[in-house]
Order: structure tokens, then sequence, then C-alpha cells
């Protein structure tokens, strides 16, 4: 079976920034269950993926547009520190939970005062072209249950 539309794929994952430095790796971990053509990942990462096999091994790497975007400077916000959810001394450059109309988010901090908190909303890559090393364990066709909810479920997926 390759990977197509409506089929799971079950995969391990490196993540590389442009030095070749380790980012984030499901090395040790249960690997990561996608369901293909439903906008679960990265569209540019799934279309790599499709028709490859299982047990196949690949490298992908995308340029910002087609990984976390490009910085936008008008991510840059202040806001007061009663908004931040983080708890003890926030410093520069520190990932931060805050409170907005649309619940908690992770954001930078930029810059902190004594009441305010410039943070910075965009992605911690965008601007950055990453690579994806990707090992493929298994493939299978989705069930309609999954097809229907748009998203992988048991080990790896999502749990309800």
């Amino acid at each position: 079976m390759k990977v197509a539309n409506d089929t799971v794929v079950t995969f391990h994952y490196q993540l590389k920034d442009e030095q070749g430095a380790e980012i984030e790796s499901s090395a040790g971990r249960e690997p990561t269950a996608v369901l293909i053509g439903h906008r679960n990942i990265m569209p540019a990462l799934e279309e790599a993926m499709q028709g490859k096999a299982m047990g196949d091994k690949f490298s992908v790497t995308l340029p910002p547009e087609k990984a976390y975007g490009l910085r936008r400077p008008e991510s840059l916000q202040r806001v007061s520190l009663k908004h931040v959810l983080t708890k003890g001394k926030i410093t520069a450059g520190m990932a931060i939970a805050i409170n907005t109309e649309h619940g908690s988010r992770n954001v930078t901090a930029v810059k902190v005062g004594k009441f305010n908190v410039d943070i910075d909303t965009n992605h911690p890559l965008a601007d950055k072209t990453i690579t994806f090393d990707v090992a493929i364990v298994d493939i299978r066709a989705a069930s309609a249950e999954e097809t229907a909810h748009g998203h992988a479920h048991g080990v790896g997926g999502h749990h309800h």
C-alpha cells in the first residue's frame, strides 16, 4: 500500500533547522499517526509523503513559505502581565502562555516590563527553512469514522 488520501500513515520524524541541529524528534516515543488528505500536517510535508511505501525513509526541506511562514512584524504586541498564564519569572526569549479571547496561546516574550510584556506571536520557526527526516512505519486505509472526523484515531493519533 502506498501513501494516498484517506490512508493513515504512521511515521517517525526528526525536524532540523538549516544548520542541521535537531529541533524536535519522535525518537523514543510512539510514532505519529496522520490521516492524509485532511490538512492535519503541513501541506508540503503531506505532498512529500504521497506515493511512499512502508519502510521508506526520505528527507524534505521546506522554505519558510511552505513551513511555518514568514515573520510578520505586526505580530509584536504589548500585553498586560495579568494576561500571562505562565507562572514565575519571565525573561526575554522565553516561551510563555497568554490568555486571549480564543483561549490560551503560546507566544515568545520579547521584553518584560513591570506591568506589561512585549510578545511575539510569530511561530518560533517563522522565517526558518526546516528539514524533516521521515521514516514511514505503517500505512493503512482509514476507517469510515476517521475519514468522517478528519483525523487518525488510536495510537499516535487523536484520542476522544
